[in-house]
């Protein structure tokens, strides 16, 4: 798109991916769509652990990001999750599920996204650690798909009419992009290249909720 502006093609962004890896932008069309079809997966695959005693791990989409990964795992209560943004700890992972064991939790799950490490790779190790079979779920590109969640639908509205009326003003080289409740306008030299940092804040929640 910047190519096209350099070429005196007037044009205007809009963010639409399940990564929801761009910066500039809280959201990203597709992304809350793709969260409810893992968070879904997830809580079928609870009820399974729970009535078999079973560990899954849960494989998502995220080759460079761990913001689907993340998000899935907080939402369905994940007791580990790994993300590519930070170094994979499997020793922490097994000891959560040690210390679950030893209160007598005997169902787990592990949300990894697929730039982390691989579903069948990490299964694999825990189980040579802890001496248990281990389940894995490869979400793969059943989160590509499906029907938009209404938030999806409506941030599509909401991004489409403003990118029309951002043209019809005389903008461009710009995206729209979502600020709280807000949309704006993001110059696109301050999206393009850089790489969209992960909230560390809901990391952390994400390991407190797993304690």
């Amino acid at each position: 798109m910047a190519e096209l502006c350099k070429r005196g093609v007037r044009a205007v962004g809009v963010p639409a991916t399940i990564d929801n890896d761009i910066p500039g932008t809280d959201f990203s069309i597709g992304f809350d769509t793709a969260v409810n079809t893992g968070v879904e997966a997830v809580n079928r695959l609870r009820d399974t652990a729970t009535s078999h005693e079973r560990i899954f791990v849960v494989e998502t989409m995220g080759r460079h990001s761990g913001q689907l990964a993340l998000a899935v795992g907080v939402a369905g209560g994940a007791e580990s999750i790994l993300i590519p943004e930070l170094p994979s700890d499997l020793d922490g992972a097994v000891a959560k599920l040690e210390r679950g064991i030893a209160r007598g939790k005997v169902h787990s799950i592990i949300v990894v996204a697929e730039g982390a490490a691989k579903g069948f790779e990490v299964a694999e190790e825990i189980e040579r650690r802890m001496g248990t079979e281990i389940r894995v779920t490869v979400l793969g590109h059943v989160q590509r798909g499906g029907t938009p969640t209404a938030f999806d639908r409506l941030l599509a509205s909401r991004m489409g009419a403003k990118a029309v009326d951002a043209l019809a003003s005389g903008h461009s080289n710009v995206m729209v992009a979502v600020s709280g409740t807000q949309l704006k306008l993001v110059p696109l030299d301050e999206v393009l290249g850089v790489e969209k940092q992960i909230d560390l804040e809901v990391y952390r929640l994400a390991e407190d909720l797993a304690r």
